[in-house]
């Protein structure tokens, strides 16, 4: 079950955040995801890579928690989706088809000619998108 997803500029800075969860709980989340943009610029800065990984836009399983796991995907544009979820049991395959399908709302929400880039995206229908992707997580149905 996903529980957060966010999208962070390429200046780190909060982009979009939604959580799924009760309220008490988004505050942890917003933690979570913030401390995940640590070990997307390790990953991202390290230059210990192999040459495969450098086109890679999906980084994996950025770090498990005790209770979430937090996965990640860089943009060509340095736009960086964070995907939170608390099944610990989650399969690559399934997040790279939420990664996909989330890169192409995003997309779709940026391409709007009112949209000014860099600031926080409030599309009511990019969220409805999302709530739409989010609950067909793990299905292996495309939308």
């Amino acid at each position: 079950m996903i529980v957060c997803v966010a999208v962070v500029g390429h200046q780190n800075n909060p982009l979009y955040l939604q959580s799924f969860t009760e309220a008490d709980d988004a505050l942890k989340l917003h933690h979570i995801v913030h401390c995940s943009l640590d070990v997307i610029d390790e990953r991202v800065n390290n230059p210990k890579k192999i040459g495969s990984m450098l086109n890679e836009t999906f980084l994996g399983l950025l770090y498990p928690t005790e209770n979430y796991k937090v996965y990640g995907y860089l943009t060509n544009t340095k736009v960086k989706f964070i995907l939170v979820t608390r099944d610990l049991d989650v399969r690559d395959a399934d997040v790279r088809n939420f990664f996909r399908r989330f890169h192409t709302a995003y997309v779709d929400a940026v391409s709007n000619p009112f949209h000014e880039p860099g600031k926080k995206i409030t599309s009511r229908i990019f969220a409805e998108r999302v709530s739409t992707i989010v609950k067909s997580f793990g299905l292996g149905a495309a939308v």
